[in-house]
């Protein structure tokens, strides 16, 4: 059952995980998790609505029939076949229809992106696993940057260099909720954009970017730059496919963050 394929099967409404990296939240959760091979979970809450068992699917939530988008997430773990190799560097993009839907509902309409330059980021429908971050999260990348973060990773070791990763794939839910817990506070839309951006806009959406750190250096700080960590990878990210996405004085109006690299290819 652990030999089961580290993949993210991502489906608009629905993650179906690998078992194995799943904290449990009861008794119950945990005794269905030690055993399941694959594991649906809902994207907006997070919350565990079916497990694939040896003996079969048992749904964790009543009425998981009436789940939105439970044919998807079912449509694609039937799909899966992990014992074949060929295809499975195959990533489509989600659509977009939902996310268009809740901006719409945000007031945040095509003047954002005309004013910051930064394009709508549609999600993979499969991501790989990349290790672990610095919080002992999965960390989740498209396969391609999966395998360049590790690289360099394991190249700046060897030269004495540790890098952590801090944050990888996110979700537009998890960027949704963000604003709808800032709203619930009495901020204004307007007010959350000057630190935050839109849902949908974010480099992580596509499982390219990760923000970096090493270890003793707080995450997401512009004192990141001085460490020998951003040294190095001034030096060599460019060699494995990663590049500086918001330098000083950035066309989009994102505040430096030396901390936040994106996989070009």
């Amino acid at each position: 059952m652990r030999n089961v394929a580290r993949v993210l099967l991502n489906t608009p409404d629905i993650e179906v995980w690998p078992g194995g990296l799943l904290r449990a939240r009861s008794n119950h959760d945990a005794r269905v998790l030690s055993r399941a091979t694959r594991v649906l979970r809902r994207k907006r809450d997070g919350r565990y609505l079916a497990a694939e068992l040896p003996e079969g699917l048992m749904p964790i939530v009543e009425r998981l029939t009436r789940e939105d988008g439970i044919d998807a997430a079912l449509d694609a773990l039937e799909a899966f076949a992990p014992h074949e190799r060929a295809g499975l560097e195959r990533v489509r993009d989600l659509p977009l229809t939902r996310l268009r839907e809740r901006l719409d509902l945000l007031g945040i309409d095509d003047d954002y992106a005309q004013r910051t330059g930064l394009p709508l980021v549609a999600e993979p429908d499969r991501l790989d696993f990349a290790g672990f971050d610095r919080f002992r999260r999965p960390l989740w990348l498209l396969p391609g940057a999966a395998r360049a973060w590790l690289h360099m990773q394991a190249e700046a070791m060897r030269d004495g260099v540790v890098l952590e990763s801090i944050s990888g794939y996110r979700s537009h839910d998890y960027q949704l909720g963000i604003f709808e817990r800032k709203l619930a506070r009495g901020l204004t839309v307007d007010e959350i954009l000057q630190v935050n951006a839109a849902p949908g806009y974010s480099e992580h959406h596509g499982g390219r970017a990760l923000d970096i750190g090493t270890p003793d250096e707080p995450p997401a700080e512009e004192s990141f730059e001085q460490t020998a960590a951003f040294e190095w990878l001034q030096r060599n990210a460019e060699g494995h496919g990663f590049v500086l996405s918001y330098p000083r004085d950035n066309p989009h109006g994102i505040v430096y963050e030396p901390w936040h690299w994106c996989w070009r290819g």
